[in-house]
């Protein structure tokens, strides 16, 4: 006798991503997409006993980079260890299309600067055999994979296309290149792109110093290029910005006319920055008027602080600038870490200047005030009195003596929490406050990017074990959680066939254990290409993920099936 569906899921508690009163039920699944919720009496071709586990959609991630791993990797780690079943990646204007022989060496020195992919990694792996944003996309759909995603048209590669050595030396726009960034757009869009991005940060530059393209460009460059998006009918906006060019209200009321003109949603990143510790809460209010007069405005923000983990296996540490750091760098880290435990050596590194060779420009405005050991059991919201300066003060010793000792620590193995942005009080009183707002969507994870010091692609399962679980106060309810996860990020992306457990809607689906949900430590491989090294930090509690209606991941063990791949809009209707 065959089965009704191809899987059912039973008896688990359905928080459907509405964001309504969690119930007992079952989920059914046919050809891909969910056929029931609620009592399903057929059976299943496979069954899976949810009893005493949530069943959610599957997360939805609009903030990612996994634009070169796409095409090297089948599958879209970590982010999918994490509940992630859809992915928008290209953000922050840098990606690898369009591009001419002659440009090659621009995108992947954006690339490697701005996100920390390591150029040899890009060289080896990228074949390059596309030249326009459709091609590009051509070439990505020829790969099946673990995931869903989709892929924006990023503004740097483009601008240096159209412009040349004009773009990387901030020059404006002439009204030729608007025209042509316009019709590059909407080609883009046409061929499957699904939309674009750009960046007015100064963090982003290549390793070289060289800034993004997009830094400096014009509200008309800006405004030609939405306008593209207009001409498709279709696309979003994806902006990271320092928001002080000349003030936050001057910079927004551009963005305002920008998504007037072109009636095309936009999304930006917000966070607690330490400079300037209350220039989130202008943007916050700025973006939540433009939202409540109807603009479809959302901003994008990190449910922890985004913290460098500092270490030995990584690219970055707190001596690699020093002169005798940088002369037993090359060596393997057992050797490494014998050197480190001489005396000697130890007293030169911590007295050199560590800004003799260091590339890393945000080093210096973290400080070791705001730096944290990294262990079990990890912390990722340690106290003031935790930090490494508290530390070297109660005993009597420098920073940088406390910093180095942490450093060759578990051989050389440990890790140093850099907290960047997010801590300037430290506590998460920020983001509460951000996650208070309809408007802000969690995320900003970078999955697939700053490879080897930050590890944020976890941030759903920190998202959920945190805020939804383990927090004493300010605690969030778990189905709201998974709504603002999956079906508020999806609808404003314009993926309409997910973020629901609904009949007829993609079945994306997670089985969580909610009680055991947590992080494990993070590790450095090596399997990138060329040998490159990144950090991969894997999660406990999903008992299942399926994508497409396939259990891609059981346990957080691969099971082989490759369901996804590039989202095109003729796909989700």
């Amino acid at each position: 006798m065959s089965s009704a569906y191809d899987l059912v899921i039973r008896g688990g508690t359905i928080m459907d991503g509405n964001g309504g009163t969690p119930y007992i039920g079952d989920v059914a699944v046919k050809d891909g997409k969910i056929a029931a919720v609620g009592t399903v009496t057929g059976s299943g071709a496979e069954e899976i006993d949810a009893k005493g586990l949530a069943v959610t959609p599957g997360f939805v991630d609009i903030h990612t980079h996994y634009d070169g791993q796409a095409m090297w990797d089948s599958h879209l780690a970590p982010s999918s260890w994490h509940g992630v079943t859809t992915v928008v990646m290209g953000n922050c204007g840098v990606g690898f299309a369009p591009v001419r022989p002659d440009t090659r060496e621009k995108v992947i020195a954006l690339m490697e600067g701005v996100e920390d992919l390591p150029g040899p990694c890009l060289n080896e792996g990228l074949a390059f055999d596309w030249e326009t944003f459709g091609e590009y996309l051509a070439a990505l759909g020829r790969r099946k994979h673990d995931i869903d995603f989709c892929a924006l048209l990023p503004h740097a590669p483009m601008r240096v296309y159209v412009m040349g050595d004009r773009a990387m030396a901030l020059e404006d726009a002439n009204q030729e290149d608007i025209a042509r960034m316009r019709e590059l757009t909407a080609e883009a869009v046409r061929a499957g792109a699904w939309g674009f991005s750009t960046s007015r940060t100064i963090a982003h530059k290549t390793l070289a110093g060289d800034p993004h393209p997009g830094l400096r460009a014009a509200e008309n460059e800006l405004m030609g290029i939405a306008l593209g998006l207009k001409d498709a009918g279709w696309g979003m906006i994806e902006m990271t910005s320092d928001w002080n060019t000349p003030d936050p209200a001057t910079e927004f009321a551009m963005v305002r006319r920008i998504m007037e003109a072109s009636g095309r949603p936009l999304v930006f990143s917000i966070n607690q920055r330490h400079d300037r510790t209350e220039a989130w809460k202008d943007l916050l209010s700025l973006s939540g008027q433009a939202y409540a007069d109807g603009l479809n405005i959302r901003c994008v923000a990190p449910p922890r602080p985004i913290g460098a983990l500092l270490g030995l296996t990584g690219s970055q540490n707190p001596f690699m600038g020093t002169r005798t750091y940088r002369s037993i760098a090359h060596l393997p880290l057992e050797e490494r870490v014998a050197k480190m435990q001489d005396p000697a050596i130890k007293a030169a590194i911590v007295s050199e200047d560590p800004k003799e060779f260091n590339t890393w420009s945000l080093f210096e405005r973290v400080g070791f005030a705001r730096m944290f050991r990294f262990a079990d059991p990890l912390n990722y919201t340690p106290a003031r009195e935790d930090s490494i300066t508290a530390i070297a003060a109660r005993e009597g010793r420098t920073a940088e003596d406390v910093a180095y000792d942490m450093l060759i620590e578990d051989g050389g193995k440990n890790f140093i929490f850099a907290c960047i942005v997010n801590y300037a009080n430290y506590d998460m009183e920020a983001v509460k406050t951000m996650y208070a707002e309809q408007h802000v969507i969690p995320g900003l994870s970078d999955g697939g990017a700053h490879v080897a010091f930050i590890s944020d692609a976890s941030f759903p399962t920190f998202l959920f074990s945190y805020w939804g679980r383990d927090r004493e106060d300010g605690r969030m309810p778990l189905h709201d959680l998974v709504r603002r996860q999956t079906k508020v990020p999806a609808t404003f992306a314009g993926l309409t066939d997910r973020g629901v457990l609904a009949p007829g809607m993609k079945a994306d689906i997670n089985v969580i254990d909610f009680d055991r949900l947590g992080l494990e430590r993070p590790e450095m491989v090596v399997d990138l290409p060329a040998g490159g090294r990144r950090l991969m930090q894997k999660a406990r509690g999903y008992v299942a993920t399926v994508k497409a209606g396939q259990v891609t991941y059981r346990d957080g063990v691969a099971t082989g099936a490759l369901p996804g791949g590039l989202v095109r809009r003729e796909l989700v209707g």
